[in-house]
C-alpha cells in the first residue's frame, strides 16, 4: 500500500530506492518450521537460511492453509483459503474466475517481469504461462539454480518477481520408501551419527481414531508399523540432509543476486509450502493437524529491516498473508476481499493494534484407503484440533505449555468450557467464510462440530 513505500521514504530518505523493488520468492517443499539450524534444531545445519534471517525477519508462528501441497501453494498465490479457489486435494486447479488475480497476473499488470523455475504443483508440477509468468525452468532441482543466475544476468528496465521453487526436501516421500532420490542421493553415515528419536515420537493418548486408521492402514504414505526406532533415526537422517541440500542451491540464487549487484533492491521472502512430521508422533510425511505438520518456516529480508536478525511471534498465514505482503512491498492494490494482512510493518519494527489473534487451517486428504478430513484453530495459547470422524475426534492442547502436543485436554472437564468456547468459535469461522466441514446429508449447507446443534432454520 502507499502507506508503506511513504514510511519507508520518511524513514531512509537517502538509502530507499526510487524504482519498485525486485522480488526473489523462495519455496521448499515439505519442510517443518523446526527444519533449519536458527531455529534451534542441532540435527540441521542449515548456514545460508541461518544468515537470511539474520539479516531479515523470521516469523516463528507462521503456519500454512493447508498441510498438502496444491491447496497451500495455491493459497500462497491466490491469498484465499483452499475451499475458496475449489484446491481443497492435490489434483485440482484454481477456480478459473480468480485467474486474473493470481500473484503471477497481478504483478505482471502491474509491470513486473514474472519469471517461475522449479516446482508449481497447482496441479501440473511445472508451471504454464496462463499464471502471468515466464517459466524458466521445469521441474527440476538442479538446473533451478542455474536458471534463476540467467534469469537474473538479463538486462531489464522494469523490476522482477522470481519465483524460485525446489522439491526438496520433498525427496524424504522417496527416502522413507527407499526408492531412488531423484535430485540426488544422500551421503551414508553410521548409526551413531543419526538424529535421535524426537520428545514427542510416540502419540499421546487419545489420539484421533481417524490419525490411527490413515497412519496404521496406509503404510506407503505414514510407515507407522513398517518402521522400527532405529528406522525412524534413519528417516530423520535422511530428512535433515535434503534440508541440508536445498539450503545449498538456495545460496547459490542468493549468491547469484549478490554477484550481480542486485541485493541492494531485491527483496527475499523464504518459506515452504507445508511441514513434515518426521517421527513425531511416529508419523511421517503430512495432512494431520500436529504443528509438525501446518507450521512452516518464514523468513523476510529487506534492505531497509529495522534491527535485522529479530524474531517475530505474531500469528501468521503464509498461504493468506503473502499475497497482501508483496502487494505492499511492490505498491500493487491488493484485489479485494482478501482475509491475509501485510507483514510489512513488521519488518520497520512496527506491531499494528489489530493484528489477528487466531488462525484456521484445513486439512482434507483422500486416497482409496484412508484419508485425512479436520479443521484446527489456533488462538491464544491454545489448539483446537477437530476431524471429521472417529472416537476421540477432538484435541485440544496448551502450545506453551506443552509445545510437543502430548496431552489432550479435550479430555478433562475442567477445560470444557475452553473446549466449548474453541467449538463456538471455528463454527463461527466455518459459518462466516463458508466452509462447509464435515457437512451432513440431512442438513446441506451447514457445517457440523461436536455440540454444535443443527440449525433450526435448516430444519424447515
Amino acid at each position: 500500500m502507499v502507506w508503506f513505500v511513504r514510511l519507508l521514504l520518511n524513514n531512509f530518505p537517502m538509502n530507499m530506492p526510487k524504482d519498485p523493488p525486485n522480488i526473489l520468492l523462495i519455496v521448499t517443499d515439505q519442510q517443518q518450521a523446526a527444519g533449519m539450524s536458527c531455529a534451534g534444531n542441532p540435527d540441521v545445519n542449515t548456514p545460508v537460511l541461518d544468515n537470511l534471517a539474520e539479516q531479515g525477519v523470521r516469523f516463528s508462528n507462521a503456519y500454512c492453509t493447508n498441510p498438502l501441497c496444491t491447496p497451500s501453494r495455491a493459497s500462497m498465490f491466490t491469498g484465499r483459503m483452499p475451499h475458496e479457489i475449489d484446491t481443497m486435494g492435490n489434483g485440482r486447479k484454481i477456480n478459473p474466475n480468480f485467474r486474473s488475480l493470481e500473484l503471477g497476473n497481478l504483478f505482471k499488470q502491474a509491470g513486473y517481469n514474472c519469471a517461475y523455475g522449479g516446482k508449481w504443483h497447482v496441479p501440473e508440477l511445472s508451471i504454464t504461462e496462463e499464471h502471468g509468468f515466464e517459466k524458466i525452468c521445469g521441474f527440476d532441482d538442479l538446473r533451478l539454480p542455474g536458471a534463476c543466475h540467467e534469469f537474473l544476468e538479463k538486462p531489464r528496465s522494469n523490476p522482477f518477481l522470481l519465483v524460485a521453487c525446489f522439491d526438496n526436501p520433498h525427496n524424504i516421500c522417496e527416502h522413507g520408501r527407499s526408492d531412488p532420490l531423484p535430485w540426488g542421493a544422500i551421503d551414508s553415515a553410521p548409526q551413531n551419527e543419526w538424529p535421535n528419536l524426537p520428545p514427542n515420537f510416540k502419540s499421546g493418548p487419545f489420539e484421533p481414531e481417524m490419525v490411527t486408521l490413515f497412519a496404521s492402514n496406509n503404510p506407503i504414505i505414514q510407515r507407522r508399523l513398517a518402521l522400527s526406532e532405529e528406522d525412524w533415526r534413519f528417516y530423520r537422517y535422511g530428512y535433515f540432509r535434503l534440508i541440508e541440500k536445498v539450503d545449498q542451491q538456495i545460496g547459490q540464487i542468493l549468491t547469484s543476486l549478490r554477484t550481480l549487484n542486485l541485493e541492494e533492491n531485491t527483496i527475499v521472502v523464504f518459506t515452504s509450502d507445508h511441514g513434515e512430521m518426521a517421527g513425531s508422533h511416529e508419523l511421517s510425511n503430512k495432512m494431520v493437524l500436529y504443528e509438525e505438520s501446518i507450521k512452516v518456516p518464514f523468513i523476510i529480508k529487506t534492505p531497509q529491516a529495522q534491527k535485522p536478525g529479530r524474531i517475530n511471534d505474531n500469528l501468521v498465514s503464509t498461504g493468506l498473508d503473502l499475497m497482501p505482503t508483496l502487494c505492499d512491498f511492490a505498491n500493487i492494490p491488493a484485489p479485494d476481499g482478501l482475509s491475509g494482512k501485510s507483514l510489512a510493518p513488521f519488518l520497520l519494527n512496527e506491531y499494528p493494534d489489530n493484528w489477528r489473534n487466531q488462525l484456521v487451517i484445513q486439512s482434507q486428504f483422500v486416497d482409496q484407503s484412508y484419508g485425512i478430513t479436520g479443521r484446527a484453530l489456533i488462538k491464544d495459547q491454545y489448539k483446537y484440533a477437530v476431524y471429521s470422524y472417529g472416537q476421540n475426534r477432538e484435541q485440544v492442547f496448551d502450545l506453551k505449555k506443552d509445545p510437543y502436543e502430548q496431552v489432550n485436554l479435550a479430555k478433562e472437564s475442567r477445560y470444557s468450557e475452553i473446549l466449548n468456547n474453541y467449538r463456538q468459535t471455528l463454527y463461527q469461522w466455518l459459518v462466516a467464510n463458508k466452509d462447509l466441514f464435515c457437512e451432513h446429508y440431512s442438513h446441506p449447507g451447514q457445517p457440523i462440530l461436536p455440540n454444535i446443534p443443527f440449525s433450526e432454520l435448516e430444519l424447515s
